[in-house]
């Protein structure tokens, strides 16, 4: 049986609460993600932000605001004010099948992983496709056989 810890991704890239909205905004730009997990400062679970997130945030989309200005205001704005708190988590060693149904049943992007309180990874649907490649690419191995 594969569990999520097979597949998840190790070590995410996280923020603390009192990490900035811009330090969320430039993570996910220059390392290409679309969650973040939060922590508290002792380093323990206690949101998420999402890309999605920061769109609704950002205040140059409504009104007319320059990228400085729009900057200054993410720079002041701790990212414990637009986490997600009420986030469904997943221990490492459930069945991967299960994790898959929780994602296309409540249209999540992604699943925490904690083992005993403690942030050990990250299952996202960039996870899902990179374990369809593979099968798929085990398939044809074995037609072309």
């Amino acid at each position: 049986m594969l569990t999520v810890r097979q597949l998840m991704t190790l070590e995410p890239y996280s923020l603390h609460e009192s990490d900035n909205v811009l330090s969320a905004r430039t993570l996910m730009t220059g390392k290409r993600i679309r969650h973040i997990p939060i922590l508290t400062d002792s380093g323990t679970f206690s949101g998420l932000v999402t890309h999605r997130d920061l769109l609704s945030h950002a205040i140059s989309l409504l009104a007319d605001i320059d990228e400085h200005t729009q900057t200054e205001i993410d720079s002041g704005i701790p990212v414990r004010e637009i986490m997600r708190r009420d986030v469904l988590t997943i221990g490492p060693d459930i069945p991967v099948r299960d994790a898959a149904e929780i994602l296309l049943e409540n249209k999540y992007g992604c699943l925490p992983v904690l083992d005993s309180g403690k942030l050990v990874g990250i299952l996202t649907e960039a996870d899902f496709l990179k374990l369809t490649i593979s099968l798929i690419d085990e398939l044809e191995k074995k037609k072309s056989h």
